[in-house]
This record gives C-alpha cells, sequence and structure tokens, in this order.
C-alpha cells in the first residue's frame, strides 16, 4: 500500500497520554505522531470538525520528560471498539520549542 501523507507517523513505544489544556481531563493517548498531525484513542466520542488544545509529554533521548501543548483540528473520527474513538487531528498551532522537540522525537523514533 502506497503510503500519501506528507510525514511519516510513528507509534509511540509507550503510552503518552493526552490532556485536554482547556479541561484538565486526559481524553485518550497517541497511537501515532508526527511533525503535522496524529492519531488519538480517545475515552470518548470526538466533536466533527472541532479544535482542540492539547497537551503532552515526549521523552527525550535520555529518557527525561518534556511537557508539549497544542492547538489541533478534528479531520476525522469513527469508533474504535471496547469504549474507544480513533481521531485524526492535524497540527495547526505549536511553539518553535514545542515543534523542535517533537521533531527531534519523531527523528530519533525513526531512527530505531
Amino acid at each position: 500500500m502506497t503510503e500519501h501523507r506528507r510525514s511519516k507517523r510513528k507509534p509511540p513505544e509507550q503510552t503518552i497520554e493526552v490532556v485536554n489544556a482547556m479541561t484538565g481531563q486526559t481524553v485518550g493517548r497517541i497511537g501515532n505522531l508526527s511533525c503535522d498531525g496524529m492519531m488519538l484513542v480517545a475515552n470518548e466520542p470526538l466533536r466533527d470538525d472541532a479544535l482542540y488544545q492539547f497537551s503532552f509529554s515526549l521523552p527525550d533521548a535520555g529518557g527525561e520528560k518534556s511537557a508539549l501543548e497544542l492547538g489541533v483540528h478534528e479531520q476525522w473520527s469513527e469508533p474504535g471498539g471496547a469504549n474507544q474513538h480513533w481521531g485524526g487531528f492535524r497540527i495547526i498551532d505549536i511553539s518553535e520549542r514545542d515543534a523542535e522537540l517533537l521533531r527531534d522525537w519523531v527523528e530519533r523514533e525513526a531512527a530505531k
């Protein structure tokens, strides 16, 4: 199958919980992640075409975790079974620092 995404997405090696930065509630976990977007395995149904502010922590090369916050736009969602809902998000707002942390994580994960 041919990959049509602009950026290759990487699955995390460990669970990365995602928090709604506006409410402080955990919304799910990362299914895969790229510099452009993410797939979220959510605990509840997602709103179509909605904007969210998410935060999560990524491990650096030494295992230290760094918190990131980003704005995302929901592109698609579907039931995932067993009280899960899958959703695809495009990153629309991220600080330079957080974009660099994300890029480093994706490139490090890709090298393995």
